[in-house]
């Protein structure tokens, strides 16, 4: 019987507990309680508070995650329905299009495209963007990949292009999708002429000789060269950040931003290029083929600069927090729906932790 009434009177003071708890809740004008039991006021002990920040994070990655999922399945279906046939005659160049295109990845770019895309009302479908861009990406790596670049036998896990195919058939493959990235942006939004002209400018104003490809050509130039932190970044915001910035922009551009959203955007583009560049630097010297799907320790092996060579892996990795802070900085800066956008940028950068 005493263990019975214990049990009793547990249950009941507990119960007790918990309307008390409610009540304010349920009733918000209540004043009579001698104390103040609303959830706001109520201090958690460590264990219960850390425990919410937990399942708040955890919580916020999955939503992610599936938002993640929700444009790559997009985009991978605009690549499916916008790309010429793999039969379309010439059907081998067709075919190394689509291999290359329908590689998968983590669809970055498109991602972001999307994400800010959805800051504001946006005026048409950005699908054909996503694809446009993912095009003119693809085409960049199965040039890197060539044996007179970065002669790379291995892209996202399996044959490269020109491995797949041949040399000639891989420059050609870059080449049509290069061309086909712009086609794409004329025909999809050409019924919308002021879309489509900053559409085709973003990109390529980000892609041309001064930008991508000027990037790259300086990469290759000092391979092998000590170089200082200035030339570094040179390389970095050319080669990476520009590309990753026209993704922001082009995605922003279906919302008709003011001049001022455009300069926020390019801002977290440039430090958002800086800071996943830094952090490739680092998979390259710390992990594996098959975590991260292509060859490692290609920098090491042709005496490549990077920011692992010129600042150690430590300070890399500050490089790379520092630049990840000025990119969110100014994202909040611009405003509209951004959590997903923002969420984003911090995974890129925690792919190193």
């Amino acid at each position: 019987m005493k263990k019975l009434s214990f049990k009793l009177l547990s249950t009941i003071g507990i119960v007790i507990f918990c309307l008390i708890y409610a009540i304010p809740a349920l009733i918000p004008n209540i004043k009579s309680l001698p104390f103040d039991m609303s959830p706001n006021k109520i201090r958690l002990g460590l264990d219960l508070q850390g425990g919410s920040q937990l399942l708040l994070q955890v919580d916020s990655q999955v939503a992610l995650k599936e938002k993640l999922e929700a444009y790559r399945a997009r985009v991978e279906n605009g690549i499916d329905q916008l790309l010429p046939d793999a039969e379309t005659r010439p059907a081998r160049l067709h075919t190394a299009m689509r291999y290359s295109m329908e590689a998968g990845g983590k669809r970055i770019r498109p991602a972001l495209l999307f994400a800010a895309s959805d800051l504001f009302t946006s005026e048409a479908d950005p699908t054909a963007a996503a694809v446009a861009i993912e095009c003119l990406h693809t085409y960049t790596l199965i040039h890197d990949d060539l044996p007179s670049i970065d002669n790379s036998d291995l892209r996202r896990g399996r044959p490269s292009c020109h491995m797949q195919f041949d040399e000639a058939t891989a420059v050609l493959a870059g080449d049509a999708l290069l061309t086909y990235a712009f086609q794409l942006l004329a025909h999809e939004y050409g019924d919308l002429p002021s879309l489509a002209t900053r559409l085709i400018t973003e990109l390529a104003d980000a892609s041309g000789s001064e930008r991508l490809i000027g990037g790259q050509q300086e990469d290759i130039e000092n391979e092998g060269k000590p170089l200082d932190a200035d030339t570094l970044r040179y390389i970095h915001e050319n080669k990476t950040s520009a590309l990753l910035a026209a993704a922001l922009k082009m995605g922003l551009a279906f919302s008709k931003p003011s001049e001022t959203q455009i300069q926020y955007m390019q801002d977290a583009g440039y430090h958002l290029g800086l800071s996943f560049q830094i952090v490739d630097d680092i998979l390259d010297a710390t992990s594996d083929p098959e975590t991260i799907g292509k060859p490692v320790g290609n920098d090491a092996a042709v005496a490549k600069s990077t920011y692992v060579a010129l600042h150690g892996i430590e300070g890399a990795q500050a490089e790379a927090k520092r630049h990840t802070e000025a990119a969110l900085t100014a994202l909040e800066s611009l405003g509209g729906k951004n959590q997903t956008l923002l969420e984003l940028v911090r995974e890129l950068e925690t792919r190193i932790n």
